[in-house]
């Protein structure tokens, strides 16, 4: 943890856009929005995660594989992954 933290401000005090822009570049700074129909088809990962968790692990951080950086990508918005019946598919496309 002091590490990632210290990987985290490292990015944020040298690099333009900071950390937000270093995760974003890689949905082009906007969120993906899926289609999905049912969870079975919602992927446990994408050619966006591991490209993210390429990045961050070249960078040095720990316990960054594509599976869990697809659920970060999830939960902060970068992705879309409701299913098209969910109420907040609408709200969010």
């Amino acid at each position: 943890a002091i590490r990632g933290a210290r990987l985290w401000l490292d990015i944020m005090e040298k690099e333009p856009g900071g950390f937000s822009d270093l995760i974003w570049k890689h949905v082009d700074g906007k969120p993906v929005v899926n289609r999905f129909r049912t969870m079975k088809d919602v992927p446990a990962k994408t050619e966006m995660s591991e490209g993210l968790a390429k990045e961050l692990k070249k960078r040095g951080f720990n316990f960054c594989g594509p599976v869990i950086v697809y659920a970060f990508a999830q939960a902060v918005g970068m992705v879309n992954d409701h299913v098209v019946d969910c109420f907040r598919h609408r709200q969010l496309a």
